[in-house]
């Protein structure tokens, strides 16, 4: 097993591969389908029946599916950086306070099926998902769009509710993505499976009891932007379990294989010195945390929360269960983007069950605080319940609380949270792009992912808005510093740690190298044939 271990450099807190997949320029386009294999669950149920409408989906399963297929204006490039134009010609902020964006669309655009791409169907696309507002908080991106107009058949402008750098990320995003209104309806969501697009690749879907089993993904046509692929069909195949899709590629049944891998497989490869699998390893900027319902008790008293960030030792959590996979985070935002702070740390410093029991007593809070920590037991890899039962261990070690865990899979977990059903449950964060906004507004803004209760007036009247007002986000760090700060004292989350990623490849793939960027979005349009290096 060839060892190819990748470390990617952060640079103004954005990640850039340095080195690429080594054969053939296109990698070899023909051929059978290139196998990808995951664990992500992509699941129709009656709380969530359209997983893959681009106004609803809103987790890193369904928008690996997205990405292959449903074009956007702007993109992010190979080597992550700022976002490129794509459906796109041009785009740019047309004011000197980034409160006006206009695009103009490549000639000639066209959907999968030949339709013509005008910038009305653009505008028909990002006003529909704004007006759905679908409850998975998706349409949060969107938030600081006041109205779009058209000018032409090309021209599309975005008219802004207050300044904000940060919206061609966003129009890289998937619920930016372009749909065909014959396909769409405007007021009700796309059930099911089907996606129509314009992206490099039509979709074809294998579907067994309401849950996506394969995605084929075969080369468009008709396809106009800025991406390669170098091949002409990548078949994702969804495995139960990681041991599953471990087995897969031993077999040679699967070609590439990522999310989610077990940290003991992660360690086999790293060890293994054969000749036909690559893993490939690269900073990750997924990071996971747990959340309160502000209003449920008993975490409704700060102090409660409070205490748990004084008591959790995320170090000796990530050594027993991650390993070298993972690092502690004492932030919502993660090492290596701009604006990081170690607020939790610098606020309670290394574990204290004495302060965490001084917090209680000056609340007059009862203790043991008796609660449940909820996760879910399909959707981030199977050694999260072993993360949970230590965190329960922790906590009740210290005597101040009574801890009981409880797994649930994803499509009843999801739903659940959303509707303040668990005071107190574990999420995983995969950026929507790679800057500091984008892993605090969505947990703190109005309609933000989580449907938190917790509100804090400074941060979204003054501090959200400030920060997007810089378009260098050196310059946003003193707001995006206060930010982290807040809720290093309020605890409406608490973060737990900072993931590494991985992708095993077999030897005769190229392209392995950038399968994945820093956002955990696959980019399977570099996958290829031939020798890797």
């Amino acid at each position: 097993m060839k060892r190819k271990t990748l470390v990617l450099p952060a640079a103004i807190g954005l990640l850039a591969p340095v080195l690429a997949a080594c054969g053939g320029s296109d990698g070899g386009g023909g051929g059978d389908a290139i196998v990808v294999g995951t664990t992500d669950q992509v699941t129709a149920s009656k709380d969530a029946p359209a997983p893959l409408d681009p106004a609803y989906a809103y987790d890193v399963g369904t928008w690996n599916v997205l990405r292959q297929t449903v074009q956007t204006l702007m993109v992010q490039p190979r080597g992550d950086g700022a976002p490129e134009p794509e459906a796109a010609k041009s785009c740019g902020f047309t004011d000197s306070g980034n409160e006006r964006y206009a695009c103009t669309l490549r000639k000639d655009l066209t959907f999968a099926n030949g339709d013509a791409i005008t910038a009305e169907d653009v505008k028909f696309s990002i006003d529909r998902a704004r007006s759905l507002k679908a409850d998975s908080g998706v349409s949060a991106l969107l938030s600081t769009i006041q109205l779009v107009e058209t000018k032409g058949d090309r021209e599309v402008i975005f008219h802004l509710n207050g300044p904000d750098a940060t919206l061609p990320y966003k129009l890289s995003t998937s619920v930016a993505g372009i749909v065909n209104p014959d396909d769409y309806a405007k007021n009700k969501l796309r059930e099911g499976f089907e996606v129509d697009g314009s992206g490099p690749y039509t979709l074809e879907t294998e579907v067994k009891n309401g849950e996506l089993v394969s995605a084929v993904f075969t080369k468009n046509p008709n396809y106009k932007g800025i991406l390669e692929p170098k091949n002409d069909k990548v078949e994702l195949r969804t495995f139960e379990d990681a041991d599953a899709m471990g087995t897969a590629l031993d077999a040679g049944d699967i070609q590439l294989m990522t999310r989610t891998m077990t940290p003991k497989q992660v360690d086999k490869l790293s060890a293994d010195a054969g000749d036909t699998i690559d893993l490939v390893e690269s900073p990750g900027l997924e990071i996971r945390y747990l959340a309160f319902n502000t209003d449920a008790a008993p975490v409704k008293s700060r102090a409660v929360r409070q205490a748990m960030a004084q008591i959790i030792d995320r170090g000796k959590l990530v050594s027993k269960v991650y390993g070298t996979q993972a690092e502690p985070l004492y932030s919502l935002v993660p090492a290596s983007v701009t604006g990081h702070s170690n607020s939790f740390f610098n606020t309670y410093g290394t574990p204290d069950t004495g302060k965490a029991e001084s917090l209680l007593t000056e609340a007059g809070i009862t203790t043991p605080v008796k609660l449940t920590l909820h996760y879910t037991t399909d959707h981030y890899g199977a050694v999260t319940k072993q993360e949970f039962e230590e965190l329960q261990a922790q906590l009740n070690a210290s005597g101040l609380f009574d801890v009981d865990i409880e797994g649930t899979p994803w499509a009843t977990f999801r739903p659940a949270q959303l509707d303040g059903e668990y005071a107190v449950y574990g999420l995983g964060w995969f950026p929507d792009f790679p800057d500091a906004d984008n892993f605090l507004a969505p947990f703190l803004d109005k309609d933000n992912f989580l449907g938190s209760p917790y509100t804090n007036g400074e941060v979204r009247k003054t501090l959200i808005p400030e920060s997007r007002r810089e378009a260098d986000r050196l310059n946003a760090a003193e707001s995006l510093t206060a930010m982290q700060d807040i809720v290093a004292d309020d605890v409406p989350v608490l973060p737990l740690w900072q993931g590494k990623q991985y992708a095993a490849v077999s030897d005769d793939i190229t392209g392995g190298d950038w399968a994945l960027n820093s956002t955990s979005t696959l980019q399977l349009w570099e996958l290829g044939r031939g020798v890797s290096g």
